[in-house]
């Protein structure tokens, strides 16, 4: 059993990726806060599937324009009603990511080169 809260987080992120393999579903549940504090789970499109659309939106700050790009439908009005502020919008992308097992903003970038390119 985890221990440590990075621990648990990583174990609640392995859960939910197997869940979302194992059930076919194009979509990851995680919570989202409101700004008065309660929270809901909702579902969201994994990370590795933002269009560019959405990710424009959350990086110019149009948190409706993003949710409604990458929440299920059904959800969208879930996230109308709890209001969240920017920190729980980070948070709740940070989660999706976790889900997805991708980490936003971390690319690995290219590869270096196997061969010597050294002149001789």
């Amino acid at each position: 059993m985890p221990t440590t809260k990075a621990a648990l987080d990583a174990a609640k992120a392995e859960a939910a990726a197997q869940e979302l393999e194992a059930d076919g579903d194009e979509y990851v549940t995680v919570p989202l806060a409101g700004y008065d504090g309660a929270t809901k789970d909702v579902r969201a499109l994994p990370s590795t599937r933002w269009r560019a659309s959405a990710m424009r939106a959350i990086n110019g700050g149009d948190f409706d324009g993003f949710m409604e790009r990458v929440l299920h439908e059904d959800d969208y009005d879930t996230y109308v009603d709890l209001d969240p502020d920017g920190e729980s919008v980070q948070r709740f992308a940070e989660d999706v990511a976790d889900a997805s097992r991708e980490a936003l903003g971390k690319s690995s970038g290219p590869s270096r080169s196997s061969r010597n390119t050294r002149r001789r």
